[in-house]
């Protein structure tokens, strides 16, 4: 019988008190567990939440300049601590002036803190209490990311964000490796905060770990709360790989329902529609994926239409003289036809044109959740969102299911069925943009 894993860190007996952390989050309407607001981070004092961030691994998303995420409207993008430490690394980072000034970007970042590698290179990895051992991708040699590398390397990168480096398991893995996780996860949280040097100027979220079981999250979440005086946010972790929707969802309510409700909350690598629609609805605030410019590499193009996506390599678009989505504002839409996207995507590329109407689309779906949460019209962008995207009314029993416990009423679907289409896609309204030379 293997040992029990050791407990987790003890926190101080009294709450600690509460740090003036860079960061304020402000809501401004709900409905039920659903909630828009905003969070005022160094580089962009109006990122308007829930909010989706696109993943820019090395700093920047493939084949779009800084400028076009500007254009598109993008408050906030990620990248990967891991990868960037290996590329241009931690100190070239810092004597180029950080992540913001090297890929040229005034809005807000976050970095992850190379806790997801453990999974994703996990033939590369070696675990142990001190830290993660890995194997370079780039030239083979081992480095070890400890909680207190992974800070520093952060505080030279230099993000509004940073996340704290957790001991990462498959959403798949059962038994006691998961609480082993989480206890380490904790542990781990201590060191993070014991060396961050920078909690003026940068934002530490922790992450709340232990898979699919319900008591895990919950003592997760507790060890946490005796320290959220030194956490300014928090990240919900573990998820997304593979795992049954059915568990997925009530682990996320599980987690908005328990985490702290004045602080933001972040669904870690969440992207599709649905899902950002449904995890809005249950109180997330936040969220990350590689979805939309991973997908658009195989010529996919996200859309309010049967399935939520456009295959544009299909031969059925080869003579097609209409833009992916005649509502769409961005400039995909405007000057390109769905013919020549296929042409492109079958020969000659053409996925930055494909990512810049993904997330286009990703943010022009935010804002309409955003403006239904503040109007008081959420269900009914619910139940236009079925309509259009599953018309044939099998939308999945884990979203109905989910929005059910968000409080949403029946969503009656056979009625759906039958309803005619809306005459035009309902247009978000246009929020206030930052003034960038502000900073």
């Amino acid at each position: 019988m293997s040992a029990p894993p050791p407990p987790a860190a003890v926190a101080p007996a009294a709450p600690p008190q509460q740090a003036p952390f860079p960061l304020t989050f402000t809501v401004h309407a709900t409905w039920n567990k659903a909630r828009v607001a905003t969070l005022s981070l160094p580089h962009n004092p109006r990122c308007r939440t829930p909010m989706f961030m696109p993943v820019g691994t090395q700093g920047a998303i493939k084949g779009l300049t800084a400028q076009q995420m500007e254009d598109l409207d993008v408050d906030l993008i990620l990248g990967n601590t891991y990868f960037l430490s290996l590329r241009p690394g931690g100190e070239a980072m810092e004597k180029l002036g950080g992540l913001h000034k090297f890929a040229s970007w005034r809005r807000a970042m976050l970095t992850d803190s190379g806790g997801f590698q453990m999974v994703s290179l996990l033939d590369l990895s070696e675990l142990t209490e001190e830290g993660v051992s890995f194997i370079s991708p780039v030239d083979g040699t081992r480095m070890l990311l400890t909680p207190e590398k992974s800070i520093q390397i952060q505080n030279q990168i230099g993000a509004d964000v940073m996340m704290a480096l957790d001991d990462v398991v498959s959403s798949l893995t059962t038994g006691p490796r998961v609480e082993e996780a989480m206890h380490r996860t904790i542990r781990w949280l201590d060191r993070c905060y014991a060396a961050h040097k920078r909690p003026t100027e940068q934002n530490l979220f922790a992450i709340v770990q232990g898979g699919l079981d319900p008591r895990l999250r919950t003592m997760c979440m507790a060890e946490m709360k005796k320290r959220d005086g030194h956490i300014p946010g928090y990240a919900i972790g573990g998820l997304s790989g593979g795992e049954d929707k059915n568990l997925f969802w009530r682990v996320v309510h599980q987690c908005t329902s328990e985490l702290p409700q004045n602080k933001p909350r972040y669904l870690m690598g969440v992207g599709y529609p649905l899902d950002l629609l449904v995890c809005s609805a249950l109180g997330v605030d936040m969220f990350d994926c590689v979805y939309p410019c991973r997908t658009a590499r195989f010529g996919t193009a996200l859309a309010d239409c049967p399935g939520g996506v456009i295959h544009l390599r299909s031969d059925k678009f080869a003579l097609s003289k209409e833009p992916i989505d005649a509502q769409c504002h961005c400039m995909v839409c405007h000057e390109y036809t769905m013919g020549r996207l296929h042409q492109l995507a079958c020969h000659e590329g053409g996925a930055e044109l494909i990512t810049m109407h993904n997330i286009a689309y990703q943010m022009r779906h935010m804002q309409r959740i955003r403006d239904a949460i503040k109007g008081g019209t959420f269900p009914d962008l619910v139940r236009y969102f079925i309509r259009t995207l599953h018309p044939k009314g099998d939308l999945p029993t884990w979203a109905k299911d989910a929005l059910e416990a968000a409080g949403l009423p029946d969503l009656g679907l056979e009625e759906l069925r039958q309803m005619a289409p809306p005459k035009e896609i309902p247009t978000p309204v246009q929020e206030e943009a930052k003034d960038d030379d502000e900073e």
